[in-house]
């Protein structure tokens, strides 16, 4: 019997931390490493970052459109390390970001999260923002293929505060909602549907670790069994010990994602970082 997304996540932390480390070949990254600005460049850039990761974390999360910017072939980089880093016993993020309706969005959870597709991730990213309702089928598709999805609902970057803490109120409700609060009610359902192995479910939220959670209405108890993907730790600011800090009960949920804070030490210091950051983390954590 396959093993839920939830279990698998849940191993992956308790054996190596919260630590997931980005793959993000960014031109400057590429230039640093001495990789070509080319498909070969992001392969060589992503199975390297993967052969550090692994062993030492237990999530990585590669992001798309670094990739995708090379066409077909840089795809094919990307289907390369994606399929090196599940080989390697790690958990991978597809960092998409995808969010279509009907056909189309079903189309994209094939993609990230079909078994035995070239794209094949333990768990993508997805936008809410044509409606947390026209996720219902990936979310549905992620249980069945025993895969994760990761819905953006309060992120770093802070632009999105102004769209993320609007008040809107449903027609059903007496109070008012932030659009987060609203996202992370109308797609965490799933968690608490069915039984599943562990203490977290399919359906994750992003929840930037410089965000005010408080202001977001994203309380501890909206979050319980719900696996936390926190962008904004290393090079935006956030530090290990903030994972307490800013998540307090709910802290053993959360993905710490650290991207350049880590790449930035190149391909000879890689694997020493990973192992320095990934054992910050676990002490915070009292691991």
């Amino acid at each position: 019997m396959t093993t839920s997304f939830g279990a698998r996540l849940r191993a992956a932390m308790n054996a190596h931390g919260p630590l997931c480390v980005g793959i993000d070949p960014h031109a400057a990254l590429l230039e640093q490493w001495g990789l070509d600005q080319d498909a070969d460049g992001v392969r060589a850039f992503g199975l390297a970052v993967v052969e550090a990761a692994a062993g030492r974390a237990g999530i990585v999360k590669p992001q798309v459109s670094f990739f995708e910017r090379f066409g077909s072939r840089g795809f094919a980089a990307l289907e390369d390390v994606l399929s090196a880093a599940r080989e390697a016993g790690l958990i991978v993020i597809a960092d998409a970001k995808r969010g279509d309706i009907g056909s189309t969005m079903a189309g994209y959870a094939a993609a990230w999260l079909g078994s035995g597709s070239p794209l094949e991730a333990d768990a993508v990213t997805v936008s809410p923002y044509l409606g947390p309702e026209s996720l219902r089928d990936t979310l549905t598709s992620a249980v069945r293929e025993q895969k994760g999805v990761f819905v953006l609902a309060a992120t770093s970057n802070p632009e999105a505060a102004a769209l993320q803490t609007a008040r809107t109120v449903d027609v059903a409700a007496t109070d008012e909602q932030t659009v987060a609060q609203r996202v992370a009610r109308d797609v965490t359902w799933v968690n608490g549907s069915a039984a599943f192995d562990g203490d977290l479910g399919p359906v994750g939220l992003v929840i930037g670790a410089t965000v005010d959670r408080a202001e977001m209405g994203l309380h501890d108890g909206l979050l319980t069994g719900t696996p936390l993907l926190a962008p904004g730790f290393g090079a935006q600011g956030a530090t290990p010990e903030d994972l307490v800090a800013r998540f307090g009960a709910v802290a053993g949920n959360v993905l710490a994602s650290e991207s350049r804070s880590i790449l930035s030490a190149g391909p000879d210091g890689i694997a020493d970082t990973i192992d320095e950051r990934a054992a910050r983390y676990r002490e915070v954590l009292g691991g």
